[in-house]
């Protein structure tokens, strides 16, 4: 359920977990949808992200706290060889063992940030999207137990931060930006919570994650 309190939206644990209802994983988890606005990349760029992908599940990790709900990202260690010292969800490539990119996310989130699988309530999916790095990545959504304590694997993440989820559903939050690609230059939209940037992928996520919350 949400209300509107002094102009404010809050947003509940129920009424994510309806949003979210019916979603289900890929049949293959390497089968992409293209980002909004994709059609507008330069040719090279969408045959390369439509190409062979390697299947790569994250956690989207929201936190019921007392005042609010928070969702939780990291920033990644700059020695990593993809994406570093980019701010991200929990999660990387899925591996021979994992049972489905969900076991992914929930393992990856566990050796990244310490938050294991029975504190997670997974509440739904978001579309599979590719990245310029060559992985087919689903986000799996969950409310976090509000007492995880977390233990942080420090060569694959810097920190983790929390941003309150109504700051991220907020249009009037959106800094919008351009990426240049070849001869292009691509409208994108990033957020700026107290000094971190958050863009790339993970914006893209967070976009995808509030059409379905707000019914966009």
């Amino acid at each position: 359920m949400v209300s509107n309190i002094s102009g404010d939206v809050i947003f509940t644990s129920d009424h994510i977990r309806a949003c979210l209802a019916g979603t289900e994983l890929p049949s293959s988890p390497a089968d992409i949808i293209m980002p909004p606005g994709s059609s507008r990349w330069p040719e090279p760029m969408r045959e390369q992200l439509s190409g062979t992908l390697k299947p790569a599940g994250v956690l989207v990790p929201i936190i019921d706290r007392a005042s609010e709900l928070t969702v939780l990202l990291t920033q990644r260690s700059a020695e990593l060889k993809h994406h570093a010292g980019q701010v991200s969800f929990p999660g990387g490539r899925m591996e021979e063992h994992d049972a489905d990119v969900e076991a992914t996310a929930l393992r990856e989130t566990l050796e990244e940030v310490g938050i294991p699988s029975h504190q997670v309530s997974v509440m739904g999916y978001l579309h599979t999207m590719p990245t310029i790095t060559g992985y087919a990545v689903t986000p799996v959504v969950g409310m976090v137990s509000a007492d995880s304590e977390l233990s942080i694997d420090k060569t694959e993440v810097e920190y983790a931060f929390e941003v309150p989820l109504s700051f991220l559903m907020d249009s009037g939050n959106d800094v919008r930006t351009q990426w240049a690609a070849e001869d292009r230059k691509i409208p994108m939209i990033e957020f700026h919570w107290e000094g971190e940037r958050i863009w790339g992928a993970t914006a893209f996520m967070i976009l995808s994650l509030r059409k379905m919350i707000l019914k966009q």
